[in-house]
This record gives C-alpha cells, structure tokens and sequence, in this order.
C-alpha cells in the first residue's frame, strides 16, 4: 500500500465539487491535488465518473457473511438468531482465509478501502485473526484487527456456553498476553474491544481500556443494541450499560460505541460529552429487527458518527449511510435528520477515524485511498453528496486504489 502515481478525475469530491483533479500519490499518500487540470496527463490513470474518499466499514463479522439468505425462515427475535449465528462459529484457519478473501473482495468491489473486523473467534488462539489479517493483505483492503475480550455468559454471572467457550481466553490478562502477538503492519493496524457489558465485567473492561489507552489502539464495544441488556444491567449493577462504562472509566473520545440503540436522555448526555463515536449499522439491524438509535441526537451531543455492515447481510456502504437517514425518519415522521454531507462524512472520514486510520479525506497528506463511481449508460451530473447518498450504491464503483494501489478496475 504504497503505490506511487497520478489519477485524473472527471469529478471529485474535495469537501467541494470539483471538475478535471490531477491527483499525484507517492509511497501510498497524496502529494498534490490540482483542480482544472482540462487534460489528461499522458502518465495518469483517467477516472471518468464520480472520485471520493474510500468507504470505511467499521464494523464487520466476516464469518457472518455465511447467514445471507440462509436465516430469513421461521421468525424469532435476535437471541433465537444467535443461536443459529453460532453454528457458522466453527472454523479452521486455511478455510476463514479463503472464506474471508471472498469477502474482502465483495467489499472492495463495493468501495470499501477500509475494514474493522470485530473478531471473537479464538478457538484457534490467534491463528483466525492471523488468517484475517492474510486474506486483507492478499486482497488489498486495510484492516483494523478489532480483538474482542470475552468472558462471561451475562451480566447475571452465568458460564459461557459450549459455543461461547471457544471465544474466551478465560480472563483479561490472558486476553492481554494473546492479543500482545498480534502484529501491525503495512495496511494492518490492531484494535481491542470489550464485546459487550454482558461479556465482560468491570474490573476486565477496565483492564482492556487500559491496555488499548497505554498503546494508541482504537477501542470498540457494542452496546445498547437489546433492551434485555439494558434491563440485565440495571438489575445487576444498578444502571445503565452507559452508566456503568461511565463508572469503570471507559468512556473516552478513542471509544467506538457499536449500535447505541437503547439509551436514556442521561445515556446520550454520557456519550456526548465524552465525545464518544458511534458506528450504526443500519441493514443488519433491519434485518435483526433491531430498533432504531436516536442517532441524531447523538450527532447533536457531540458523537461522530460511523457505518458498518455488522453481519455483512448487505455490504454496500452507501446504504447503510442511507439506511442511518432513512431509518430514523420512519421512526420520527421527520425529514433530513443528517444532512448528506454528514452522511458521506460518516462513511469517510469519521470512520477511518473510529478505525485508526490517516484517511477519508482528498487531502494531500492523507492516505491514498479514493473510490470512482459511475452509473450505468454513461449519462452526465453534476456531483453533489445528496445524489451520490440517494442515487448511487456499492454497484456504481467502477475503480478503487488503496494506498495509491489500484485494487479494483471495472
């Protein structure tokens, strides 16, 4: 990821629209951006269509990708839907590489230049997250390698389930020592997250905060995503998931809140003044049944927000961006909560934020990653971040380069 050259964009988004952009990368980052630049250097790449920013994915379980289609049977809620997810939880290294690549791919393909894979699978210690790592490399998507802590079966004390079992490392400090292996490299940066407040107890969640703080790393957790974790909470500690991160420390402007749906006033106060960001991931929450989050609210208490494509039901960036918006207006009977600039933020810049990453920007200084995207029939628009919100999707990406490598060329 640390191609040297020069792309010449039919239309770009700089934070502005721009027409005819010269933009020159060395070893993986923009050097120059010239705008009116009317023709096309002998030596760059021409981009026809629409340039922006690579799509961050902040949130996925690559595994899950398994469930598309095979769980829209038979009705339940999200607990009977864990039950079946725990049966695609069994795997062997070479095969979560070869499965993972597949995936990777369908991101690229559909703009995604970067991936946080949310990842508990450690039956095999750190040979899946190794395999991850691998297959990202193999496919040219940067990964943050989000290692989750979990320890426990609820908030209630219970033992780990057979299944269960084969995610924990038994306690924080072995977790620590695992994690510890783990290795950043070249479109590799590693992340920690406490699963959840059922999975983790205090005194480790304090644990984990300390270990990812002291080393610069992105921190994730889900959080409020079911009512029953909230009403588990308080019967067990006495407060809210919110209150009770607020009351171990952990709350902190590095924290990735992963859902955030069920929240007090008090809770959003909370997030909002530790400058908290959010990730909302608005198709597999559809499909989960999963209510919708007062994310507008968030926004306006001081989170940034984020998108992910969770259990990758639906990999396209644009409509969880979408989805965010359109969501809430059902909930609410209100029109543009987000305006699309704050949406195309989302799947940008704020989420290579929540990822560890120097990009999301057509910046020169930042990383190379930028995605071209156009509509079938060639027809001529003028770009604006509302069509490209509402009347585009992961289909229209006709070119991706990552690092200022070309991954995808339609």
């Amino acid at each position: 990821m640390n191609g040297t050259g020069r792309w010449h964009a039919e239309q770009a988004w700089l934070g502005h629209r721009a027409e005819n952009v010269l933009l020159e990368v060395a070893s993986g980052r923009i050097t120059t951006i010239t705008e009116g630049v009317t023709r096309v250097p002998h030596d760059a790449v021409a981009l026809k269509g629409w340039t922006v920013p690579g799509f961050a994915n902040v949130h996925s379980h690559a595994f899950q990708r398994l469930l598309r289609g095979e769980v829209e049977s038979g009705g339940g809620d999200f607990w009977e839907w864990r039950e079946r997810m725990y049966r695609y939880a069994d795997w062997e290294p070479a095969d979560y590489f070869n499965h993972a690549r597949l995936v990777f791919r369908e991101m690229l393909e559909a703009g995604i230049t970067a991936v946080g894979e949310f990842h508990y699978l450690h039956s095999h210690g750190n040979e899946l997250g190794v395999a991850l790592i691998d297959a990202a490399r193999e496919e040219g998507i940067r990964i943050t390698l989000i290692d989750a802590c979990y320890l426990r079966g609820g908030l209630d004390g219970r033992p780990l389930d057979d299944v269960q079992k084969t995610f924990s490392d038994g306690d924080a400090d072995r977790w620590v020592r695992r994690v510890d292996e783990l290795k950043e490299a070249d479109g590799v940066r590693i992340g920690a997250a406490i699963h959840s407040v059922r999975a983790v107890d205090p005194e480790s969640m304090r644990i984990v905060f300390t270990y990812a703080k002291e080393r610069g790393m992105p921190l994730h957790i889900h959080l409020g995503e079911q009512p029953a974790e909230v009403e588990e909470c308080v019967a067990a500690e006495g407060c809210t998931p919110t209150e009770l991160l607020d009351r171990e420390g952990v709350l902190d402007p590095d924290l990735t809140a992963v859902h955030a749906i069920h929240l007090s006033e008090h809770d959003i106060d909370l997030l909002g003044a530790y400058n908290v960001q959010v990730c909302a991931c608005s198709t597999t929450e559809r499909d989960l049944g999963d209510r919708v989050g007062q994310m507008r609210a968030l926004a306006d208490h001081g989170c940034h927000l984020s998108l992910g494509s969770d259990s990758n039901a639906v990999i396209d960036m644009l409509e969880e961006a979408r989805g965010l918006e359109l969501d809430q207006r059902r909930a609410t009977g209100r029109r543009v909560l987000h305006q699309p600039e704050e949406l195309l933020k989302a799947a940008t810049r704020d989420g290579m934020i929540a990822l560890g990453w120097d990009g999301g920007e057509l910046t020169p200084g930042m990383l190379a990653d930028f995605v071209t995207l156009e509509q079938p029939r060639g027809l001529w628009r003028e770009m604006s971040p509302s069509y490209l919100v509402y009347g585009f999707s992961g289909r229209d990406v006709t070119n991706v380069v990552v690092g200022g490598e070309t991954v995808v060329s339609k």
